[in-house]
């Protein structure tokens, strides 16, 4: 087991049943977001829960082999139990936006850095990353870290990818 200083070696029992659900980032356009999470990155778009009143509307994605079917109950309370689920929010009225209206959290201040995708072969994973336009932070052999990239989503937020 590893440690450091400042890690609980021992967390409470009752932690064991929580789960680390998901990550939420806000979005300027959800059309050109989720074709990038979905047709760029492969991900499934697991519920879509929008709130008119309030003006916002919430779209949950994963890694899935299948579909989830049933009713929006069932879909809550399944998208709920799963790990490393992408939130994109997006807040009505954006997408009129010409520029994405977000802080990325790489430029100044910093603060958010990115998420990451494992892919089997990155080499082949960034030749169509390339072939299909994604902007580029850094390329594969670019920088101190030569075996990852980073590329941008449609609203600059840094996508690690690493090889399994």
């Amino acid at each position: 087991m590893e440690t450091t200083p400042g890690l609980c070696t021992n967390p409470d029992a009752v932690t064991q049943g929580y789960i680390f659900n998901h990550t939420m980032l806000r979005v300027r356009d959800p059309k050109v977001s989720l074709d990038f999470y979905s047709r760029v990155l492969g991900m499934k778009l697991l519920r879509k829960v929008d709130f008119n009143e309030w003006k916002f509307s919430l779209y949950f994605l994963a890694m899935q082999k299948e579909e989830t079917i049933g009713s929006d109950e069932q879909k809550t309370k399944y998208t709920a139990g799963l790990s490393g689920v992408l939130e994109l929010t997006h807040n009505h009225g954006t997408e009129e936006n010409p520029e994405t209206p977000y802080h990325n959290g790489n430029t100044e201040p910093r603060g958010f850095g990115h998420i990451c995708f494992s892919v089997p072969d990155i080499v082949a994973a960034c030749a169509r990353f390339e072939s299909l336009g994604v902007p580029f932070q850094k390329r594969l052999g670019e920088g101190g870290m030569k075996n990852i990239a980073f590329i941008k989503d449609p609203d600059n937020y840094w996508v690690e990818i690493i090889e399994a």
